[in-house]
């Protein structure tokens, strides 16, 4: 079976432009650099699209899209040398090959480009090497978009989390102090208080409060 694979169109390029523009406000929203989020090697290693294609489609530029059996063996090789054994080691084609279930043979085809590769191929390496269904076989765009919306899911995660600690920071009422008058000011209107007597009220009653708070341990 050599079907199922789809033809070009535009939605994918569409889609990116979209993921982009989502991805870019939240990065300025969070004040994380545009370098790190579209860091060209980390993106070109999660989606498997080499490194100048996915400069070319950040800059919404065309970059060309390569028959379905040179992007396979692209993609398949840059997983071999970006998805390593935990000893650091590439893993070798007859590894793949008892992994995906197929022989030393047919392996060896794909790898080297000899042998177009059925849905079935694709499935099984990329159950081998961990990664979701369509990387080996995803549109340029296509891929990089789906690496950025997991991006987007972490910028998303981050921003919720940045949410509840201020939301919870508006309800705790030293937080509140501290926000309103700062610890300089409190300690500047303890210091125009006329006694010692009238200081040591405020003191119990900061004690206190921070009683009453029960801050968690960072």
């Amino acid at each position: 079976m050599t079907g199922g694979f789809e033809g070009p169109d535009t939605a994918p390029t569409t889609a990116l432009s979209a993921v982009v523009a989502r991805v870019t406000v939240l990065a300025d929203r969070l004040e994380v650099p545009h370098a790190e989020i579209f860091d060209v090697g980390r993106l070109s290693a999660a989606s498997g699209v080499p490194e100048p294609v996915v400069k070319a489609l950040l800059s919404g530029r065309p970059a060309g899209e390569p028959e379905v059996q040179t992007r396979f063996v692209q993609r398949l090789d840059l997983l071999r040398r970006t998805r390593l054994k935990p000893n650091g080691r590439k893993y070798t084609q007859q590894e793949i090959a008892d992994g995906a279930g197929m022989s030393r043979q047919q392996a060896g085809a794909l790898i080297n480009g000899d042998r177009r590769p059925t849905m079935e191929h694709c499935d099984a390496i990329q159950r081998f090497f961990r990664v979701h269904a369509g990387f080996l076989t995803a549109e340029d765009p296509e891929a990089l978009a789906n690496a950025l919306q997991h991006t987007e899911q972490e910028l998303l995660q981050t921003l919720a989390a940045r949410e509840r600690r201020a939301a919870a920071a508006a309800d705790d009422p030293l937080e509140r102090l501290l926000r309103d008058h700062g610890v300089r000011g409190i300690a500047w209107r303890a210091a125009q208080l006329p006694t010692d007597q009238h200081r040591d009220k405020v003191a119990e009653w900061l004690d206190m409060l921070l009683e009453s708070v029960q801050r968690p341990h960072s």
